[in-house]
């Protein structure tokens, strides 16, 4: 395409984008159908999305799958377009007009008032840690991520000018032939995938993928740095600055996941361990070609000789060592990082070498200050300072991993615990009162002594516990604290329930004796979920960090988990939202009064109605003063694949966070511009708004009405993840038990988005029609107001991502006509009223105001009209066939259902 000689306008520009994604769907659709050919599938060619009128009548077999990879097509199309897009952006208008970027951020600052000093002053304090999760949301197996990175390679081949015809021909063989590789490679999970599978699939975009959009995000910002012509080696001087590193819960998370024991999380923080240095030899192999440095030519400093020679020494195989100084004696630098290479070959094998990631960094400095020596700044710039970095971030252990479990698993393993070691009414611990409860942990906590010998069983939950701390105390003798995350309680709705970990931390041996009394060296984490959960967190987090075990630390940051899932499932998404916020302002505070800077740890999921949104929006909505520098966040599921899976798109969303951020924290570093603008308007609205979704949900005949109109009984069945759809494993027909996830997703395939807008509009109707004066004030509040921006924003989001026209196809399941009358009455009445309310507050549809969200929408309806129609049979047909007791028939046409949620999770580029 060509670009136009004119300084184009951003509306020009996304018009070029919307041209752009017609031009590439239609080019590997075109492919598509050669692959089809080439397979002899050519009866579902006319059937082909975006290629012209879809035949009347039943659509043959093979055409989810069909629908399923064009959807798959258009995804990788969108994402390599963003990114042409975001290029022309910046030959056009300048890097400073890409909002979330360095370049702007860095001009944010500036224009702020920050000076250079000031600004690595602040990025000293950014710490960020994406969190990988294994969450069941993602329904793509491996093989099929695997063959769309090729083809997403394949894709920016053809984006090259310059090819001529012949290398055009082949270029588009090799993508047909990728089309006829993908089409015969399996969809779906038939067996649900284990935990290692989960963790291989992580390792992968640790080990494989985030190092080379670190390099690329490291270049970013440097050259973001220079160009705003702040001094360079200011920057230098500060080290590794902003700080990210990676975590994950894949392993270490078992809170309702029985398959996560204690031996499963020691063999996740091994293969953790050996994926790191399988990350550090690769990366030494790579430096080792670069440094051919001839010493005849270079100085060689004597610490450099020697510790050449004190390498070649380590190396077990005397053939190695030999080889090595024979090939590169005349090139000592290279010589060593080979020696280095070496070294952690063995490694990997389980062989003796480095015992801390700092002697590795040693050697690494005098690799760096013998190259300066040289002069050859620009060598150590930019090929050893990288792999410097990668050990900084890395380390030997990969990622950090988190250990998970809920407050009333942990009240099972004390009660056991206290009834073995026969302490009276030790069994009814989990009912004792708070107060009883508090006495005798306090007492407890003042002693070292565990209750039992390290060999005695206690119970199921206490030995699943103890044994999984005593994993991390075993790491912790062995490796250090590198690689260890935190004890995060789930469900945390009482001190107790944070006291009590330091009570089985003791029994672990994971509590370290210092004179003022036992520490625990691993840090507690609550995280609030619920509603009242949220509202008890301040107190809660006030008697925590005034609890001697806790000053005992001398911690100066304490970590907070909210979680943005549970709570909108238990009131809707604008109470939610707001009961976050507001426990985010008020948690704050209460770290202040400590003079503890909290690191809130988001546990965001996928969707909207479970956190998701765009990260820097997330980042600037957050309420005043909370961000302090550190920052987690979850990454679960397809969002991972969505936002990492290739390098251009990885460096673009880990840019985003980390430049989101700075940002943020540096505002936050300055005065409170006051009190949220609609802050006087939230408590009624959301009163409101979680009165109508609570009624609803919590009606006589609902549970009956969305076990029918949703998918969600497929989706208990399904193989997508290793995690149980429900949080005691049991089947069955409460909400409350029902995780987050599943309860999102089955309303999202059914094209509802319920949890994300129920109860917005009678929020917003109340206020109008009891005070039209009002309304209108908040309309104006709204513009001012960051939050409730970001928010209804939101909403409209998933608004315009339901259709009703689906909704009332999918109510047809519902076989009670009045209990489907009575609650699509409910819901149709709350969809209309809540878009055109928030059409009213925005002054105007959001496809006049949105034309890109539009466009991704309308390109997606009419495939999706034939999956949702397929889906709706299927499960009216799965369901007979189970009602009338034909389970081996119902099984077989299982796999057919699976892969239409398959392919409409592609086509909304989103499940729960």
């Amino acid at each position: 395409m060509s670009i136009p000689t004119t300084t184009p306008t951003r509306e020009q520009l996304r018009s070029e984008g919307f041209e752009l994604i017609d031009e590439k769907l239609t080019y590997l659709t075109g492919c598509l159908a050669e692959a089809l050919e080439s397979l002899g599938e050519t009866e579902l060619i006319p059937y082909l999305p975006w290629s012209g009128e879809v035949p009347d009548g039943n659509p043959p077999e093979g055409t989810q799958q069909l629908y399923s990879i064009g959807f798959q097509l258009l995804n990788m199309v969108e994402e390599r377009v963003a990114s042409a897009i975001r290029r022309e952006r910046e030959k056009a208008l300048g890097s400073t007009s890409i909002r979330g970027l360095w370049p702007r951020a860095l001009k944010d600052l500036s224009d702020l008032g920050f000076s250079p000093k000031e600004i690595v002053d602040v990025l000293g304090e950014v710490d960020v840690q994406p969190v990988l999760t294994a969450h069941p949301t993602e329904a793509k197996r491996g093989s099929v991520r695997e063959r769309h990175r090729a083809l997403y390679e394949l894709l920016a081949r053809t984006e090259n000018q310059k090819y001529t015809d012949r290398e055009k021909r082949r270029t588009r063989e090799r993508v047909v032939t990728a089309m006829e590789t993908l089409w015969r490679t399996g969809e779906i999970h038939v067996v649900r995938p284990d935990i290692f599978r989960e963790l291989r699939d992580a390792i992968h975009y640790l080990r494989d993928l985030f190092p080379n959009a670190l390099d690329r995000l490291d270049l970013h910002f440097t050259e973001a740095w220079r160009e705003a012509g702040f001094p360079f080696s200011e920057l230098r001087s500060a080290g590794y600055i902003p700080r990210l590193s990676f975590g994950t819960w894949i392993g270490g998370d078992r809170d309702g996941h029985p398959l996560v024991t204690p031996e499963v999380t020691a063999k996740a923080l091994d293969h953790l361990r050996r994926g790191a240095f399988q990350l550090l030899h690769r990366e030494l192999e790579v430096l080792g070609t670069q440094l051919t440095l001839s010493s005849h030519l270079n100085p060689v400093s004597e610490e450099l000789e020697n510790r050449i020679d004190e390498l070649s020494f380590t190396i077990d195989e005397e053939v190695t060592a030999h080889e090595l100084r024979d090939r590169f004696h005349e090139e000592p630098w290279r010589h060593l990082v080979s020696l280095m290479a070496a070294r952690m070959k063995k490694q990997i094998e389980g062989g003796p070498g480095y015992q801390s990631k700092e002697m590795m960094a040693a050697d690494l400095d005098l690799l760096s200050e013998s190259i300066r020596a040289t002069g050859c700044t620009l060598i150590e710039e930019q090929y050893i300072r990288p792999i410097r970095q990668k050990l900084d971030i890395f380390g030997f252990h990969l990622a950090t991993l988190d250990i998970r479990q809920n407050s009333e698993f942990h009240d099972k393993a004390i009660s056991q615990l206290l009834e073995a070691a026969s302490i009276p009414d030790g069994a009814n611990y989990g009912n004792w009162p708070e107060e009883k409860r508090l006495e005798f942990l306090n007492e407890e906590l003042q002693s070292a002594r565990p209750f039992l010998h390290d060999t005695a069983s206690a119970g199921t939950e206490a030995d699943l516990v103890l044994d999984s701390y005593r994993v991390f105390a075993d790491h912790l003798n062995q490796h250090g604290h590198d690689g260890l995350g935190s004890l995060i309680v789930s469900m945390t709705r009482q001190l107790s329930d944070l006291l009590g970990v330091f009570l089985l931390a003791r029994e672990a041996g994971l509590m370290e004796a210092t004179p003022e009394g036992p520490v625990c060296p691993m840090e507690v984490v609550p995280l609030f979920e619920t509603i009242d959960d949220l509202e008890n967190a301040p107190g809660i987090l006030n008697a925590f960090l005034d609890h001697p075990v806790v000053k005992r630390q001398h911690a100066d940051c304490q970590q907070v988990m909210l979680g943005y899932s549970d709570s909108n499932k238990d009131c809707g998404i604008l109470s939610a939202a707001w009961a976050l916020h507001e426990a985010e302002e008020n948690l704050t505070e209460v770290g202040k009064r400590h003079g503890v800077k909290l690191r809130f740890f988001h546990g965001r999921g996928g969707t909207i109605s479970r956190g998701a949104g765009p990260t820097h929006w997330f980042m600037a909505a957050l309420p005043h003063g909370s961000l302090a520098g550190g920052f987690r966040m979850t990454e679960q599921g397809e969002t991972i694949g969505q936002k990492y899976a290739n390098p251009a798109n990885a460096t673009f969303n880990l840019e985003l966070l980390v430049a989101g951020a700075a940002i943020t924290t540096a505002t936050h570093r300055l005065p409170s511009p006051g009190e949220e603008p609609a802050k006087a308007f939230l408590p009624e609205l959301t009163k409101v708004s979680q009165k109508a979704y609570q009624n609803l949900i919590r009606s006589e005949g609902f549970i009956d009405f969305y076990r029918q109109v949703t998918p969600i009984d497929a989706l208990e069945n399904s193989r997508i993840g290793s995690r149980p759809a429900r949080r005691t494993g049991k089947k069955g027909h409460s909400i409350a038990d029902l995780r987050a996830i599943p309860w999102v997703f089955s309303w999202t395939q059914a094209r509802f988005y319920l949890p994300g807008w129920f109860g917005v509009g009678s929020a917003l109707q109340h206020l109008k029609t009891d005070s039209p004066e009002r309304f209108e004030a908040f309309k104006e509040a709204v513009r001012q107001s960051t939050f409730l921006g970001y928010t209804l924003t939101n909403v409209e989001t998933n608004l315009a991502s339901a259709n009703l026209d689906f909704m009332k196809a999918y109510a047809e399941l519902v076989t009670d006509s009045d209990l489907r009358a009575r609650f699509m009455g409910i819901i149709i009445a709350e969809f209309e009223r809540t878009r055109d309310l928030l059409a009213e507050l925005f002054d105007g549809h959001m496809a006049e105001r949105r034309p890109r969200m539009a466009k991704t929408l309308e390109i997606r309806e009419a495939p999706l009209r034939v999956l949702h129609r397929q889906q709706i049979q299927l499960l009216k047909d799965w369901r007979a066939l189970i009602a009338s007791g034909k389970e081996s028939e119902a099984e077989a046409l299982f796999p057919k259902l699976l892969l239409s949620i398959n392919a409409i999770s592609s086509g909304l580029r989103t499940t729960g």
